[in-house]
């Protein structure tokens, strides 16, 4: 199915769902409360503010916004990024909102609600030789490994460095996007990938350390993940989400962290084609 007529069905089954005023289900209603639980190593996404130590982001003025006009309070936990899914699985989160990318591998057991456009971006040190993606042909590329970029660089070598007769990027694996940065700083790899959600942040952080090479070479999206058989959550949840982004609540989050270009002009469900 094209993302096209995902936007379709999905413009179809939100004109339903408000029209029926989607409501939350009574075990929400009654303890007042979401739990949410988020990998906090993703800045702008979720982080924890290296001044104040709180939990900050994107991702976190989302969920609180939603969360006010569901009239709850979130009750916040942290985990590894690769102990979201499972979090969500076992019931220990009610939905997931952790910069967790909307990948067809995923949909077994959950559906996404997409809300933000990314793509993997490389980047090297400013220092680095480096003019053109091609460039980092047979180089090491670090990036996280419980994300969809280790795929999309092996299909990005294939495609710009093997089939031209250049050797293949050697893929490093990092356990978070701080670790590949400290890896990248420290000479261990060559080159990193990140989401373009995440670099300008990472840039303004560290003034003058980091350059992107090229434009994004794959596209995506970041959802918000429920279980399959969570549909009155994931509907009020959607609900509410398209009301932001109409009265420009959302935009302003977005445009908080620089990331407006990253907007989507209304909630999707799994529309990625990853």
């Amino acid at each position: 199915m094209t993302r096209l007529s995902f936007s379709l069905r999905f413009a179809a089954l939100f004109a339903v769902t408000t029209a029926q005023a989607a409501e939350l289900p009574e075990s929400i209603k009654q303890a007042g409360t979401l739990r949410l639980t988020v990998n906090s190593t993703y800045a702008p996404m979720e982080y924890r503010d290296p001044t104040t130590n709180q939990l900050v982001g994107l991702d976190i003025d989302l969920a609180n916004e939603l969360a006010k006009r569901l009239g709850v309070k979130i009750i916040w936990s942290e985990t590894p990024f690769a102990e979201l899914i499972p979090s969500l699985q076992t019931k220990r989160a009610d939905f997931i909102i952790s910069g967790i990318s909307d990948r067809s591998s995923r949909r077994e057991a959950a559906d996404f609600i997409d809300y933000l456009a990314t793509g993997p971006q490389f980047f090297v040190l400013t220092e680095n030789a480096a003019k053109s993606p091609t460039d980092l042909c047979g180089k090491r590329i670090g990036t996280t490994r419980s994300t969809s970029f280790p795929v999309e660089i092996e299909k990005w070598s294939k495609q710009n460095c093997e089939a031209n007769g250049k050797p293949a990027v050697q893929y490093v694996p990092g356990e978070n996007s701080i670790d590949v940065r400290n890896q990248l700083k420290q000479g261990r790899i060559d080159a990193a990938v990140q989401g373009t959600e995440t670099l300008p942040y990472a840039q303004q952080q560290e003034a003058g350390k980091y350059r992107v090479v090229g434009e994004p070479f794959a596209t995506g999206y970041q959802g918000i993940m429920f279980r399959k058989d969570d549909v009155a959550l994931r509907e009020v949840v959607t609900q509410h989400l398209a009301a932001m982004i109409a009265d420009g609540s959302y935009k302003a989050i977005l445009d908080k962290y620089g990331l407006g270009a990253n907007a989507v002009a209304q909630p999707m469900m799994n529309a990625s084609t990853q």
